[in-house]
């Protein structure tokens, strides 16, 4: 089959797009089908065209849309231009490019007239042109210039609210204090928010680069390796998701369809209360439960347990259907990830603690083991020399991770109530054991270095 060729003309394009629509419809109809014949008066250019100026009514283009807001609402939908808005310092609609793109609300089944209206000619939407009422747009509608008038009008009109400015029951509605007393009824004006919906997309995009592009993902791989990657990438914690318009996308916008319904929403939380007080960890053997009661790490817990449990699930479904079970789990990123991301909370974890005096595990009720004395004491060494050689000949590191691997093995055991595999505590004794052991070297350099500044400072003073 020969490719088609550009069109020479606006004419040219708009009867292409009528006739790949035709096309499309018809692709495994008879010729002599009574449906097909029936199609094909359809869609004669100037009747299509007619019947698109017709049903362009039941769209609007728009910015700010209400159908986000409760799908039953049958309020206002708003078309701004991003420009026209003041311009302020956060982020808002006015932040939108000229090249924005609008959404559209309505009948769907009508949706064709608008994919018609984003056609381009000459670097310009059909949209834009009848909104400028270009000549050369009306001159290619219709050899009657009174009737292509008419169509271009309606085309343009597809940005215009219908009816008058209104709220809807299932809309929300807030009063904003505009005056000094908030007794005074006149002192409110009655909001009626929109969704930002030509605003939400770009947004979506960025976000699903961030989350799934390949430059994220080989940033996030380099950091599960330890290795050195340039560029950087962006991560947005506690992300949450919005469905809107369930298995009906479509019914909220076009946009929204486009994005299967999904819309991300940004953490907005409380600070979390951390206290400025470290106090050493006495009268018990392991520091462990200490650092599991730690926010961050109970959910991170908490994200590990359900996608081993999303996962049993699958197996179960697999058996069921007498499959046999996967050789390997599925997403095995998010478990890397999950696995780093605790291991950095070890870290800050260890951090915190070394900020205490030195020596604090001295004290006759501190009970840690050998090995967490060494992870978390590391000034003592300055203090007693014989604490000093043991913890410097000892392989503390391996210790902990194996204790930590040990730890979360026993506490995901504990939630779900079932036995995990010895392969998965190797594989996070091993993860862990990476962080540390690079840790304990950073540690040795800095304590080898401060111990060169100290002598060199002592030989000038003699």
């Amino acid at each position: 089959m020969s490719e088609p060729q550009p069109p020479g003309s606006l004419r040219e394009l708009i009867e292409q797009f009528i006739h790949q629509r035709f096309a499309t419809k018809t692709e495994k109809m008879a010729s002599d089908d009574p449906a097909y014949i029936k199609l094909q008066e359809q869609f004669v250019p100037q009747t299509w065209l007619a019947d698109a100026a017709r049903r362009v009514s039941q769209l609007q283009v728009v910015t700010h849309s209400l159908k986000a807001i409760h799908p039953d609402a049958k309020g206002t939908n708003l078309y701004v231009e991003p420009r026209s808005l003041e311009q302020g310092d956060l982020v808002g609609s006015h932040c939108l490019p000229d090249d924005f793109q609008g959404d559209v609300v309505g009948n769907a089944a009508a949706l064709d007239v608008y994919k018609f209206l984003k056609l381009e000619w000459q670097e310009r939407s059909l949209l834009e042109l009848a909104l400028e009422n270009d000549d050369t747009l009306v001159g290619a509608l219709s050899k009657e210039r009174e009737e292509a008038q008419a169509w271009a009008q309606a085309f343009a009109n597809i940005v215009e609210p219908k009816g008058t400015p209104s709220s809807h029951a299932r809309g929300k509605q807030v009063y904003w204090l505009v005056n000094d007393d908030p007794t005074d009824n006149a002192s409110y004006h009655l909001l009626a928010p929109l969704y930002a919906t030509a605003l939400t997309n770009p947004f979506h995009a960025r976000l699903s680069e961030a989350r799934f592009g390949e430059h994220a993902k080989a940033g996030r791989k380099a950091r599960r390796d330890n290795a050195a990657f340039e560029g950087g990438y962006s991560d947005y914690l506690n992300l949450a998701v919005q469905k809107l318009g369930g298995t009906k996308p479509q019914n909220i916008s076009q946009l929204n369809s486009e994005r299967g319904g999904q819309n991300y929403l940004l953490a907005s939380l409380p600070p979390n209360w951390i206290s400025r007080d470290v106090t050493p960890p006495l009268r018990t053997e392991s520091v462990l439960p200490r650092f599991g009661r730690r926010a961050p790490v109970r959910q991170l817990i908490n994200d590990l347990v359900n996608w081993i449990k999303q996962n049993m699930k699958e197996d179960e479904r697999r058996a069921q259907s007498g499959k046999a079970p996967r050789k390997t789990y599925q997403d095995r990123d998010l478990h890397d990830d999950l696995t780093a991301m605790l291991s950095d909370e070890l870290l800050m974890f260890t951090y915190e603690l070394h900020r205490l005096t030195p020596g604090w595990s001295k004290d006759s009720e501190c009970r840690l083991v050998t090995a967490e004395c060494y992870w978390l004491d590391p000034g003592r060494s300055e203090l007693d020399s014989d604490f000093a050689t043991a913890r410097r000949r000892s392989d503390w590191h391996e210790d902990i991770s194996h204790r930590v691997a040990g730890w979360l093995k026993n506490t995901l055991t504990k939630r779900m109530k079932i036995s995990l595999d010895d392969p998965v505590h190797d594989f996070w004794a091993a993860q862990v054991e990476l962080v540390l052991r690079n840790f304990r070297r950073q540690l040795e350099d800095l304590e080898d270095a401060l111990r060169d500044d100290d002598e060199s400072l002592q030989g000038e003073l003699a």
